[in-house]
């Protein structure tokens, strides 16, 4: 490819976005680049205070268990208070809570804190996922998607291997380094970004699209459906963290091996995210997602047969291909599927999915290699994988497509206070559940 064509794709790839979305993204990445607990903690426990490793897992555990309970709290809070009011709430107190944390030396005391940072650490997801689709136009939101996942990964890759050398200096630095950069993404939040939340304005925007609590979300069958898949999906890539190290570990290779092959995944990421989108981002969704559960499922499978690093780089590459394709079609899958009014309650629910997850995910791992061997636990990921195939084509039959702006939902919706009623009323394409019993999905599988 040509310096013009690689030019030309880099602002095909960008332009058209409205600028809240960059701010909107800028924060994400600032948000990622202070990535430090959830990363090192396990390690500042047993090495650095000396406690056990049953200990750090307790912990680790509670510092997830605090996500789950957050995700629900954070969606219905997004809703009502708004976004720009939570994501500043979570952000302000990730800060504080992080803070404490360092400081902490009785068992108890680091529990409950920990418990905490994950509560305050997830609560923002929902509301940053609901304002990427009402400031994002309908037919630009998997390649927003795709942006804000690439982001991620980049500030992840860059904040695990600077936090690393932090730590060798002083894990305190660490945690206070972390508090620092998501202040700075309070302060952006605070400064940049208008609240976005869509206002019910007239009587026929309520009847068209009334109220829907989390009752309503969980008796929504299609989405609850795509709640149970992404539960799967979930189990199935974080074997990348757990089962993978364990594997690796048993089979005699070094924690230097595993960095060599799990860094596969975040080069790929970062490198072919943006172009892989702009070639799936107007393929059918059903299709892709299919294709995807398929290629993780499988590509975990492989591992089985993986006897050196460099076999296990390639079923690393071949999982993370499957990761770049499900993450911004399945957002862009959820917020078609989502009322205007109750995107925060979706996207918590969606959340949700990837939170418990990440708590059964090492339970899973650990209890399948000490029973059967890690031989099992890739045929397991192969059957997850064809099981949440089989998932998508069935809850996607029959589904409309998303309509063009201006029919689905009017546009995107205009920031409150903005002065433009565009994208307030709900229309039959995103007003209205998409399909009888389903109302939506919600927006992101990690960020």
């Amino acid at each position: 490819m040509s310096v013009a064509s690689l030019r030309r794709a880099v602002r095909e790839s960008v332009s058209g976005l409205p600028k809240e979305f960059w701010w909107l993204w800028a924060s994400t990445l600032v948000n990622r680049l202070g990535a430090f607990v959830a990363t090192f903690m396990a390690l500042y426990l047993t090495l650095d205070r000396g406690y056990s490793a049953s200990f750090a897992g307790l912990v680790v555990a509670l510092h997830g268990l605090g996500g789950v309970i957050s995700s629900l709290v954070a969606g219905v809070m997004t809703d009502r208070l708004g976004r720009r009011p939570t994501m500043l709430a979570a952000n302000v107190s990730t800060a504080l809570s992080v803070a404490v944390l360092g400081f902490m030396e009785h068992p108890a005391a680091i529990a409950a804190v920990a418990l905490l940072v994950g509560m305050a650490s997830n609560a923002s997801r929902p509301a940053v996922q609901a304002m990427m689709a009402d400031i994002v136009r309908p037919e630009d939101r998997v390649r927003a998607f795709a942006l804000n996942y690439w982001a991620i990964n980049l500030g992840f890759a860059v904040s695990s291997t600077v936090a690393g050398f932090i730590a060798e200096y002083s894990y305190l630095a660490g945690f206070l380094g972390e508090a620092a950069l998501t202040l700075v993404c309070a302060l952006l939040v605070y400064l940049k970004l208008p609240e976005s939340r869509p206002v019910k304005d007239d009587a026929t925007a309520a009847a068209a699209e009334p109220a829907a609590g989390l009752g309503a979300v969980l008796r929504d069958a299609r989405f609850m459906g795509v709640v149970g898949l992404s539960f799967l999906i979930s189990l199935i890539f974080m074997q990348g963290s757990f089962g993978l190290p364990l594997a690796m570990g048993t089979a005699g290779f070094s924690t230097g091996d595993y960095g060599l092959v799990i860094a596969v995944n975040g080069v790929m990421i970062v490198l072919l995210q943006i172009p892989v989108t702009r070639f799936i981002e107007h393929r059918d969704p059903q299709k892709l997602l299919v294709v995807s559960a398929l290629l993780a499922g499988y590509g975990f499978g492989l591992t089985a047969f993986g006897g050196s690093v460099g076999a296990l780089a390639l079923t690393v590459s071949v999982w993370t291909l499957a990761e770049i394709i499900n993450s911004p079609t399945q957002m862009g899958l959820v917020v078609q599927l989502s009322p205007v009014h109750a995107r925060g309650r979706y996207q918590g629910m969606y959340t949700l999915s990837w939170a418990v997850a990440s708590l059964v995910a090492p339970l899973l791992a650990g209890w399948v290699i000490d029973r059967y061997g890690a031989q099992w636990l890739w045929g397991t990921t192969a059957v997850l994988g064809t099981v949440a195939g089989l998932g998508y084509w069935l809850l996607m039959r029959n589904l409309p497509r998303a309509r063009p702006d201006g029919e689905a939902e009017a546009g995107a919706v205009a920031p409150a206070g903005s002065g433009s009623g565009s994208g307030d009323e709900p229309s039959a394409g995103a007003g209205a559940p998409a399909v009888p019993g389903s109302a939506s999905l919600p927006a992101t599988a990690e960020a």
